[in-house]
């Protein structure tokens, strides 16, 4: 398989993360949604990372999706980070918000390396990110167990791991990470395992031509 994006996507690390984890073995392409526009649109033609191409050729977009087809590739014994019943509804619940944070501030990084930032929409995008990071904040901090859903990691912890990377670095001057206690203790728990650390790229931003 191939993975096409860069590590300092949240998205891109969540799918190498996964794969990391489940032991799953592939070839990475480290292009830009900018830079390597082109070469993605030969994967893609949305042009979006991650992409995940299989070896018959067939290619994956969206992370929810590539992870999900990676528990039905690895099998139900294997696939740990996927819940079932009420967990799985918690599990989902969580990634969505997560996600949401994720992408605000990926529109954040937009409209600001492209855009002078309309005040409204940009102060619209950070209540949304600070708002739901106090909502991650408040769950992460009632589960007792060292991951959000029990004793072993799910797909929650991981999403919240890589949207905590992400923002902590692309927007470090708007937002401070650490006051939200409880994530960035989670965060850390994430980044000390050896497949996020070996699924790391530090955060820049690549201008096109």
């Amino acid at each position: 398989m191939l993975l096409i994006g860069q590590y300092d996507s949240p998205f891109v690390r969540r799918v190498a993360v996964t794969l990391k984890l489940y032991d799953l073995p592939y070839r990475h392409a480290p292009l830009s949604a900018f830079g390597d526009v082109e070469e993605i649109a030969r994967y893609n033609p949305l042009r979006r990372v991650p992409t995940l191409v299989y070896d018959d050729g067939i290619a994956l977009t969206d992370s929810s999706a590539i992870v999900d087809a990676l528990d039905e590739m690895v099998g139900p014994d294997r696939a740990f980070l996927t819940r079932h019943g009420d967990d799985r509804r918690a599990m989902l619940r969580t990634c969505a918000f997560a996600a949401g944070v994720a992408e605000k501030a990926v529109s954040l990084v937009y409209e600001r390396a492209f855009r002078d930032g309309h005040k409204m929409w940009v102060e619209r995008c950070r209540a949304q990110v600070i708002d739901t990071l106090d909502l991650l904040e408040r769950e992460r901090a009632a589960a007792k167990d060292p991951w959000l859903l029990g004793a072993t990691m799910s797909h929650a912890d991981v999403l919240l791991g890589t949207m905590h990377g992400f923002v902590r670095e692309a927007l470090a001057d708007q937002f401070v990470m650490d006051g939200w206690v409880a994530l960035a203790e989670h965060a850390a728990r994430c980044e000390a395992l050896p497949q996020f650390v070996n699924a790391y790229q530090a955060f820049k931003l690549t201008m096109p031509d």
